[in-house]
Order: C-alpha cells, then sequence, then structure tokens
C-alpha cells in the first residue's frame, strides 16, 4: 500500500491530513509551493490545487471526496457509519463541500443576491439560512456526533470548516459552533495532524 498526500500546509490540506491521521495509515508528504507548482503535481492535479492523494495508484482531488475515500478505503477506523446508515453522514459531508463552502466564499467576496427569485439560482440559497441549517445541525448532536454514535469524517470535514470560520470571522461565534469545534479539534489525531502542518510552515519559512 502506498499513500501520498499532495499539499501545503496554509491550505485546505489541512483537513486531508487529519483524515490521514485519523485513519492511522503510514504516508509520504509532499508540500506544494504556490509559487511554482511543479510538473508532476499538476500531473496529478491539473487544477494546481491541493489536497490531493494518491492511494495505490488511485487520484483523489476534493477535500469531501478525499474524507469520504478514505473513510471507505481504511473500514478499521469506522470512520464512516454502515452503508445502510449513512443518510445524515453524506449530507452532513456535502452541505459543508457545497451549500456552506459557497455561502462562505459568496459573503467574502460580497457576491449576494437580495432577490429571493435569485437566490433560487443559488446552491446556498442565502448566507444566513446557511449558518442557520449548520447550527441546526450542529446542535441536534447535542453533545455527540452528526451523522452516528461515533466520530466520522463528516463530523472531521464540518469541524474543520467551522474551526475555520471562527478563526477568521467568516461563520459567526455561536455557543453550538464553539462546543463542536472543541469538541473535533481536541482528538488525537486532529493535535498531531496539527503539529506537523505546523512543524512544515516553520520549515517553509527558514531561509534557503
Amino acid at each position: 500500500m502506498s499513500l501520498t498526500l499532495y499539499t501545503n500546509p496554509m491550505s485546505r490540506g489541512r483537513i486531508a491530513r487529519w483524515m490521514i491521521e485519523e485513519t492511522g495509515a503510514d504516508y509520504e508528504t509532499v508540500a506544494v509551493d504556490w509559487r511554482a507548482k511543479s510538473a508532476d503535481f499538476l500531473a496529478v492535479n491539473p487544477m494546481g490545487k491541493v489536497p490531493a492523494i494518491v492511494h495505490d495508484g488511485v487520484v483523489v482531488t476534493e477535500c469531501a471526496a478525499i474524507c469520504a475515500y478514505l473513510a471507505g478505503a481504511f473500514p478499521e477506523a469506522r470512520l464512516a457509519p454502515p452503508v445502510d446508515r449513512r443518510g445524515a453522514y453524506y449530507r452532513a459531508l456535502f452541505f459543508a463541500a457545497g451549500p456552506l463552502e459557497q455561502a462562505v466564499t459568496s459573503r467574502a467576496m460580497g457576491w449576494e443576491a437580495a432577490d429571493p427569485q435569485k437566490q433560487g439560482m443559488l446552491g446556498f440559497g442565502n448566507y444566513d439560512r446557511t449558518i442557520d441549517t449548520l447550527e441546526g445541525l450542529v446542535s441536534a448532536a447535542g453533545g455527540g456526533w452528526l451523522a452516528a454514535d461515533h466520530f466520522t469524517a463528516a463530523d472531521l470535514y464540518v469541524g474543520a470548516h467551522l474551526s475555520w470560520g471562527l478563526q477568521f470571522g467568516s461563520i459567526p461565534k455561536r455557543d453550538a459552533f464553539a462546543a463542536f469545534v472543541e469538541r473535533v479539534t481536541s482528538r488525537e489525531a486532529a493535535v498531531r495532524a496539527a503539529a506537523k502542518d505546523d512543524a512544515l510552515i516553520a520549515e517553509q519559512a527558514q531561509p534557503a
């Protein structure tokens, strides 16, 4: 088995590293330079975006897809519910990958539609409704998890978005969000992944 993570520690690649750390798999890290993407990396992802993984020759890009793929590839880690109970799991994963990310990005760019008819053309409708829906999902979990009686990739992916959004102010501070972030980011794999990425940032900051 071979597993390679293409990443930059100041990117969504932090999500993919956290997910790999949760699986317990051995992997190689290839740091991608924003300024000069290599031909080897562009052969993996012509978009030139990180993260990307290559698992035994299989290329997977897009964070939510990487999380879902790794949960399936390493079932012993129990990062997905049983197949017949994955409705809430897929809903949370792809709500965060679609409406939530679109809503947050659109607001940051100043792209908001006040007209309800135009909102209907958008995948997220409007920012406030998206955030309220997210709060409903997280609040329904109480002190537990979004999609099962144990931590899954859905908790990781939603938690990563919340952690980032609360840190940079793109998601409003709400008690349910803060409690959920604390719960997921205190996991051993999350702490371990963050330490590796922070070390990579420090390494890249060193003069050549």
